[in-house]
């Protein structure tokens, strides 16, 4: 009699079991396997393909990943983590990084104040086609549109170069830096728009407006500056460093 009654309870607890595991599947799988929730808190949020592939992080400070090119992560040579970085990453069909929207923003112990924002877009492995972005540190306040041209060569090329130099002295670092720099040109920055202002010196205020050349030098540029709010028109050489003309209002 009292093993029948033990039989009784365990088939008992198991049915129990049974029951409260269904339930938690119907409240999950009861909307056609799109739950709702009021509130969900997570540190990092992983939106992936199917099969897996990368395709949005949406993270904090400390989860946030480093550089990813077709789904292989490289160390955070950018050093995001340490920058107060948050925010959403976007990545292409192959699983890699293809732009971002960032931001982030303290005021110290000393009461030094830093904010910042940053949304971006880039070449096919390659670095920043186009980026918006926006700044606060207290004594300087700017925001900027700027455009690139990228370059052909994989941005791996240069990620697997920082990974195979790590722990080498400083000189030899630099010397292979240097040496991948000479056969692989940069990008070239060929529009700015934004303003900059300076709360302690309106001297300095400007907005402006900047074209450069294929090789990255200004040939345009057209600015508003200083205190009272001077435009002015001007044109430079080809090799962007002499001012041709200058057209005041």
């Amino acid at each position: 009699m009292k093993l029948d009654g033990q039989k009784c309870l365990v088939a008992y607890s198991g049915v129990l079991t049974l029951g409260v595991i269904a339930a938690l599947l119907a409240g999950f799988t009861g909307t056609r396997g799109n739950p709702r929730f009021d509130t969900v808190t997570v540190q990092r949020i992983n939106v992936v393909e199917p099969d897996g592939t990368l395709r949005m992080v949406i993270s904090n400070t400390r989860r946030i990943p480093g550089i990813i090119v077709k789904g292989h992560e490289y160390p955070d040579f950018t050093n995001r983590k340490a920058s107060d970085t948050a925010g959403a990453l976007f990545f292409d069909a192959e699983g890699t990084e293809s732009g971002g929207l960032t931001f982030g923003g303290r005021k110290d112990a000393e009461g030094n104040i830093s904010r910042w924002g940053h949304l971006s877009f880039d070449g096919y492995d390659q670095d920043q086609l186009f980026a918006i972005d926006a700044l606060d540190y207290g004594s300087v306040k700017g925001a900027t549109i700027k455009t690139w041209d990228t370059p052909d060569w994989p941005i791996q090329d240069y990620l697997d170069l920082l990974v195979d130099i790590e722990g080498l002295p400083e000189d030899e670092r630099q010397r292979r830096i240097d040496a991948f720099n000479a056969d692989h040109p940069a990008g070239v920055a060929r529009m700015t728009v934004g303003n900059v202002s300076f709360p302690a010196d309106e001297a300095q205020d400007q907005s402006l407006l900047q074209f450069n050349d294929a090789r990255g030098n200004r040939r345009l540029g057209a600015a508003v500056e200083g205190a009272d709010g001077d435009p002015a028109l001007r044109f430079y050489e080809a090799d962007g460093s002499t001012m041709i003309e200058e057209l005041p209002h």
